[in-house]
């Protein structure tokens, strides 16, 4: 259970993780963003963020996280402490097999650090989705997502019965190598189904509240309602995505924010491209649409000073309940992102150089 709870450090109220979906930017490629994933997980690491994760999208030229596996191998390559995981792996794009045999690789490559989150949304456009699952029938994958769930879950332990199909297929490396501890799993959503999957199976829950606000404690009510004990928990433990930005100076918030609003428009419309600069979108003209888009969008996303940051945090915490805030800065530089994140440690007085047990 220690590997699944975090410890809140510094006057943070709880555990602060971070959530990257290395973004790129206009003017930069995808080994920058790359690059700036390493920057962060490093800082993350040295100022007691408790984890570092990664999500899976695909067909999204301003978003270079189409295959989370590889890249937690690469940060786990230049971190040493800090949890790294998918935020998440899309499991209906996936063979079972195939996900519990890179993960019980990352956790070979870096044991007892490795978190396995889960969703059933498939992290893209319909089309992209087909062409990933070599089949048109896209709901097929969602409705199955507990059998799968179930699947991957045997693999990892490596506990078919006897007499199934699967009994002498072994997810490699895995517990046939000897005893090995083998990834959490936790399940992500955006409402109430894998909330509820969740809490019935005794799992962690990651809510996207970042893009999904208004469901937010609704899901969070029913996975606490619907929890049972498990080996891996013996109580509910929820962390939420939140959308943050803290900058020296106000001003400069709301331009770095106003990048990711007009990024979120452009994907909404179906125009996804690299991630404008500064400059771009507060050139840019929105529609009365796209400007109410915008205003909406920029609420959920908390920005300003570090100290009006860490005000909106606190407040979304009490709100929710949340045992934990995963933390995710979009805006097109990497400057903007790694001083974001280092004055929201500064904010909660996180120490510098943790040694984490």
């Amino acid at each position: 259970m220690d590997d699944i709870r975090g410890t809140a450090i510094g006057t943070a109220p709880v555990p602060l993780s971070v959530l990257d979906l290395v973004t790129v930017g206009v003017g930069r490629t995808a080994s920058d963003a790359l690059g700036t994933s390493v920057d962060i997980s490093r800082l993350a690491e040295s100022r007691g963020f408790h984890r570092h994760w990664v999500a899976e999208h695909h067909s999204m030229p301003g978003v270079a996280s189409s295959s989370p596996a590889v890249i937690l191998a690469h940060l786990a390559a230049h971190t040493q402490r800090i949890r790294l995981g998918s935020g998440g792996v899309m499991l209906p794009n996936h063979a079972p097999l195939v996900i519990a045999e890179q993960f019980g690789t990352l956790e070979a490559l870096a044991p007892g650090r490795v978190d396995l989150g889960l969703g059933r949304a498939p992290g893209t456009d319909g089309a992209t989705a087909a062409a990933l699952r070599r089949t048109e029938r896209l709901n097929e994958g969602a409705d199955d997502f507990p059998q799968q769930l179930a699947e991957l879950t045997r693999f990892l332990d490596d506990d078919f019965p006897d007499g199934h199909p699967y009994a002498r297929i072994h997810a490699v490396p895995g517990p046939v190598q000897g005893p090995s501890a083998r990834p959490p799993i936790w399940l992500l959503g955006s409402s109430g189904f894998s909330a509820r999957l969740a809490g019935v199976l005794g799992l962690p829950f990651a809510f996207a509240h970042h893009f999904s606000a208004q469901n937010t404690v609704p899901a969070l009510d029913l996975y606490r309602e619907s929890f049972r004990p498990s080996a891996l928990l013996d109580a509910p433990y929820a962390l939420i995505g939140v959308s943050a930005l803290a900058s020296d100076d106000e001003k400069e918030a709301r331009r770095q924010v106003l990048t990711g609003a007009l990024s979120m428009v452009r994907l909404r419309t179906g125009r996804p491209g690299l991630i404008p600069t500064p400059e771009e979108a507060a050139a840019y003209e929105f529609s009365p649409m796209e400007r109410e888009f915008v205003d909406s969008w920029l609420v959920n996303v908390i920005h300003g000073t570090p100290e009006a940051v860490r005000t909106g945090l606190d407040d979304l915490q009490k709100r929710t309940g949340a045992d934990e805030l995963m933390i995710t800065t979009n805006a097109h530089g990497a400057d903007a992102r790694l001083r974001s994140y280092e004055l929201i440690a500064d904010a909660y007085d996180l120490p510098r150089g943790v040694v984490h047990s």
